[in-house]
């Protein structure tokens, strides 16, 4: 029997991904801080973790990860399974392209919320895998972002070695546990050490804890962005 292939290729599935932005403070322009979770995680539990976040005056944007990671257990809902924010199997060429369409994401919620508010200057907070994510972004789109915090990650500056540099203008925090068994310090440190040869304002900062997020690492970030000039409550 003769087998023949017609026609072959590739369709979009839609899938809906949730944002939640919070206003703290008085009516008017302020910041506006965009939240990316770690591996597993969704908006509702890492919001529950930066919780001492929202006690700057700024705008803040919870983003939830587009990859759901399925459960077998089903002891959760869909709406409640925790979320990735792309697709890694090892392969250099397949990371960058899962963060480059990861970051245009996270930039049409972003573009989407700047119809609607006024905002005096943006800062992308990762954690974890969200970390990643939010060093591509900020690297990919430097005319975007003017803080980047990262916890337990790595800035993926050999992405950006061919590219013309604008990070004069970028202030990053690092933080890295010196227990952190899961993401090493020591190639984070080269990568920022890359970026502030590029001219980037970077501090990178050692706790004393593990990969988990804890309260050390936000008040620690809470600290750098208010003597950054963010306001607190």
């Amino acid at each position: 029997m003769k087998k023949e292939v017609l026609t072959s290729g590739k369709a979009s599935f839609k899938i809906e991904v949730p944002y939640k932005l919070i206003e703290v403070g008085e009516k008017g322009p302020r910041p506006l801080i965009i939240y990316l979770h770690g591996f597993g995680q969704n908006i509702g539990t890492f919001r529950k973790q930066v919780e001492g976040m929202l006690k700057i005056n700024a705008f803040h944007l919870f983003i939830q990860g587009p990859y759901p990671i399925y459960e077998r257990a089903k002891e959760r809902t869909v709406d409640d399974w925790g979320r990735a924010w792309y697709l890694y199997d090892g392969t250099q060429a397949q990371f960058a392209k899962s963060l480059e369409l990861g970051s245009e994401f996270v930039q049409q919620v972003v573009d989407k919320i700047l119809n609607h508010i006024e905002v005096t200057r943006i800062c992308i907070f990762g954690y974890s895998m969200g970390a990643y994510l939010a060093g591509f972004f900020a690297l990919s789109r430097w005319m975007h972002v003017n803080e980047l915090v990262m916890i337990g990650g790595r800035l993926k500056t050999e992405l950006f070695e061919d590219r013309e540099h604008h990070y004069r203008h970028l202030n990053m925090l690092a933080l890295h546990g010196t227990r952190d068994d899961t993401v090493q310090a020591e190639p984070q440190e080269k990568s920022v050490t890359r970026l502030r040869e590029w001219g980037a304002n970077v501090s990178f900062i050692e706790l004393e804890e593990g990969h988990r997020l804890t309260n050390a690492y936000i008040d620690a970030a809470k600290g750098w962005l208010e003597d950054g000039g963010y306001l607190l409550f």
